[in-house]
């Protein structure tokens, strides 16, 4: 599990005075990579390929110091899946954004090639999060 946090400052501000959406993405991705890159030797083979329902629910305003805590969601073969968690001020049950990114790792010519990462839940939480990491993977596996 990892603990990233940001600054609001006026230049992360939307029309409507909150958090720009893109701005918390970015922060939140990134954050998502960085735990990707706890548990994997050559970050340079992690390529991002999908955010998973990041749902905003709750602004953040100028001022406010943002912490994201993720933590692994799933692995497979090639992928890895990070989930994530944004909120302010030191109440972690008051989120504003979460979801998941799937990572994948790659050659050096890009080609998809296995990781060798083995996740195993240990904690209520990691199990809780891990469910629902393989619930939306088998959601998104009937659309292809």
């Amino acid at each position: 599990m990892n603990n990233t946090s940001h600054l609001v400052k006026n230049e992360d501000l939307n029309h409507h005075g909150t958090l720009y959406a893109g701005r918390m993405a970015d922060w939140f991705i990134e954050a998502c990579f960085i735990e990707a890159n706890l548990h994997f030797s050559n970050p340079e083979n992690i390529v991002c390929l999908k955010i998973h329902g990041l749902k905003f629910s709750a602004p953040a305003k100028k001022g406010d110091i943002v912490h994201i805590r993720t933590m692994f969601a799933y692995t497979g073969k090639t992928s890895i899946m990070i989930y994530g968690k944004a909120f302010k001020g030191s109440n972690p049950c008051n989120v504003m954004v979460e979801g998941f990114v799937t990572f994948v790792s790659v050659d050096k010519k890009g080609n998809k090639m296995p990781h060798n990462i083995v996740f195993t839940p240990k904690s209520d939480e990691e199990n809780r999060v891990h469910k629902e990491a393989i619930g939306l993977r088998k959601s998104e596996l009937q659309f292809k």
